[in-house]
């Protein structure tokens, strides 16, 4: 971070902040979920003026030196968004080519009655690693196992827990999530190192979960059936042509992810095999989507993996429930997100150049004397910000400027930071009934936050895992001493 020719105190590097806060209180309470669709980004952008006055007229900071910094703050993002953009198009053709209703199909299979609860987490999960949205899968497959959890008696919050609990872990560990691509780029580190690195605290949180529903689910006596997620299996394989060899492509990226092939390569690898296979496994797919029965396969073909590449793609069939799966927006789905990320990075490039988010680092900085209290101070800040914006984006974005730096200067890479982020705000937003995320899935599961919050214990866990893990100095990742020489080389200028 830059030094400003003035210093700015505390209370004027806080008023951006308050500001950024109160706006979008008032923000999500007028625009609810739709705040993602422009309105939170314009509250970033009049949050980095009020930065910016502050700035140039009590700081004495010239436009020119702010406008430097903001290029250079979008600059350290364009990785992320490059990413964003093939994650987009690797969905679309992903879905085309059957590989994603294919994973759906198999993990809808290991469903059983039994274990019911243990079930329900483990379907879940798989959904959203699948499709990379927790929200997605809340809304399709958590609906259905909602229904067939009460009808074999199972308490609501428990059922909406196990399907919470599920889906967020996915959410959380899937290449197609934006929070997880969010994340690494506010803590500069690549994708797949922030996967693998949170692996350490999240593998230990799900398995936990699912001891936790496995006891529970073995102390209720159910009964019934499962012909709900039957139906989903069955009108999935009448629409698909499903078989294994759909999954030579997931296997290949995966493959790739552990050979450290860089993110940017292996997704559009994956993209275009998606549509390679989808030309080769769903010609009626590729015939619906092209909507040109008179043209040649080829020529549907070029058209209908154009379309699944760039924009919105859906299949119908006759259930509701899976038209609302089997659904896309390609590269121009990621652009709001795209949007939101640019206008955090303009007001995280003010508050950095200004020296304002120093000030604020500083401060707590002088609270932290350990790697424990480091990481609890992060996972602290993070869920502050998801009580208060109401928003699990800017609960990662704000803190992830916020510490970036911190993090460098106690020796500790990127990974160690981006895997707090997610262990602590991605999780957390959905307990939070104001927040978006909490308010959507207590809409769409028709079950109060405050009914299913003490029962997402995957999402409870999460942030006392990271926490201990820091105080136990376990999983962590440091920079090599050449490495620090770089880096204060770099903190210097």
């Amino acid at each position: 971070m830059t030094k400003p020719q003035q210093k700015a105190s505390l209370w004027e590097a806080m008023v951006p902040i308050l500001f950024l806060i109160i706006l979008l209180v008032i923000n999500i309470r007028i625009f609810g979920t739709d705040s993602l669709s422009g309105s939170n980004q314009m509250v970033l952008i009049l949050s980095s003026g009020v930065a910016s006055l502050i700035a140039l007229f009590r700081l004495k900071i010239s436009w020119d030196t702010l406008q430097k910094g903001i290029v250079n703050s979008i600059s350290a993002a364009m990785p992320s968004i490059l990413i964003l953009l093939l994650i987009g198009a690797l969905a679309g053709t992903w879905l085309l080519s059957g590989i994603v209703p294919a994973m759906i199909y198999y993990g809808l299979k290991i469903l059983n009655p039994g274990i019911f609860l243990l079930a329900a987490c483990v379907v879940s999960a798989i959904v959203s690693i699948a499709t990379g949205s927790s929200w997605t899968t809340v809304a399709t497959v958590g609906v259905a196992l909602l229904g067939i959890g009460r009808a074999l008696g199972f308490e609501e919050g428990v059922i909406a827990g196990a399907i919470i609990s599920g889906a967020y872990f996915g959410d959380k560990m899937s290449p197609l999530s934006d929070t997880t691509n969010l994340a690494p780029a506010m803590a500069g580190t690549d994708l797949f190192t922030h996967i693998r690195h949170m692996t350490k605290t999240t593998v230990p949180s799900i398995l936990i979960t699912l001891v936790i529903f496995g006891v529970l689910g073995f102390t209720i006596s159910v009964n019934g059936s499962v012909e709900q997620v039957k139906d989903i299996s069955e009108v999935i394989s009448s629409k698909f042509n499903i078989n294994g060899w759909l999954f030579i492509v997931p296997v290949l990226v995966l493959g790739m992810i552990i050979k450290k092939v860089p993110a940017v390569p292996a997704l559009l690898v994956g993209a275009l095999l998606g549509g390679v296979f989808a030309v080769i496994f769903q010609p009626q797919i590729i015939e619906s989507i092209a909507v040109e029965p008179n043209a040649g396969y080829m020529y549907q073909s070029f058209k209908a993996v154009m379309m699944s590449l760039y924009g919105d793609i859906s299949i119908s069939t006759s259930n509701e429930m899976v038209n609302e799966l089997l659904s896309t927006g390609g590269m121009a789905g990621m652009l709001f997100t795209i949007w939101l990320i640019i206008s955090a990075m303009i007001f995280g490039g003010v508050m950095e150049e200004s020296g304002m988010l120093l000030v604020i680092a500083e401060a707590v900085i002088r609270k932290v004397h350990s790697l424990g209290s480091l990481i609890a101070s992060t996972a602290a800040t993070c869920v502050f910000f998801n009580l208060t914006t109401s928003d699990q984006y800017l609960a990662i974005l704000v803190p992830g400027r916020m510490y970036a730096d911190i993090y460098k200067k106690r020796g500790l890479k990127g990974e160690n930071l981006s895997r707090t982020l997610e262990d602590s705000a991605t999780v957390t937003s959905v307990l939070v009934p104001w927040n978006t995320c909490g308010a959507t899935q207590a809409s769409v599961l028709g079950v109060a936050t405050i009914a299913y919050a003490p029962y997402c214990f995957f999402n409870i866990i999460s942030p006392f895992m990271t926490i201990l893990y820091g105080y136990l100095k376990l999983g962590i990742n440091y920079y090599s001493e050449e490495e620090m020489r770089e880096i204060q080389k770099e903190l210097a200028v």
